[in-house]
């Protein structure tokens, strides 16, 4: 895609220091990290969404993410925890337009927070919970596989 950054990092027609790449995927730094070592996982198609992504490339980018952040603490770059963040879609912030992962390294007072509305701590009932529970399995049933 033209106007991809991704997608451009990829071809190199834009800089991205690059820590990973195999057929499948790549690891780059974030340019705008939360913390040093912030990396970013993507796909080296493009698929703009995680519903896009197939199976099989989603699978082994979890299996790369998964190395990538045990690379991450055994680095020497502070990291007592780490958070892996997907945002799919605008609604959930997702700011660039090709699917990626993000892996985050943490630690204590590193001033990252995951901010929740108050209506967080409103229960469901275990009817809603059931409810909802069976939107998606009818749902579910539906998605060809």
């Amino acid at each position: 895609m033209d106007n991809c950054p991704f997608c451009n990092i990829l071809t190199g027609e834009l800089p991205g220091t690059v820590v990973y790449k195999d057929e499948i995927c790549t690891g780059i730094m974030n340019l705008q990290p939360f913390n040093p070592g912030h990396m970013l996982v993507i796909p080296n198609e493009h698929y703009h969404e995680f519903n896009d992504l197939p199976i099989e490339t989603g699978k082994h980018i979890f299996c790369i993410s998964q190395k990538l952040a045990q690379a991450v603490r055994n680095s020497g770059i502070r990291c007592e925890g780490i958070n892996l963040f997907l945002a799919d879609g605008t609604v959930a912030k997702q700011e660039v337009p090709h699917f990626h992962l993000h892996i985050i390294p943490r630690y204590e007072g590193d001033g990252f927070e995951l901010e929740f509305s108050l209506r967080h701590a409103e229960l469901p009932t275990r009817d809603e919970l059931n409810k909802n529970a069976a939107h998606i399995q009818q749902a579910l049933n539906n998605i060809k596989s």
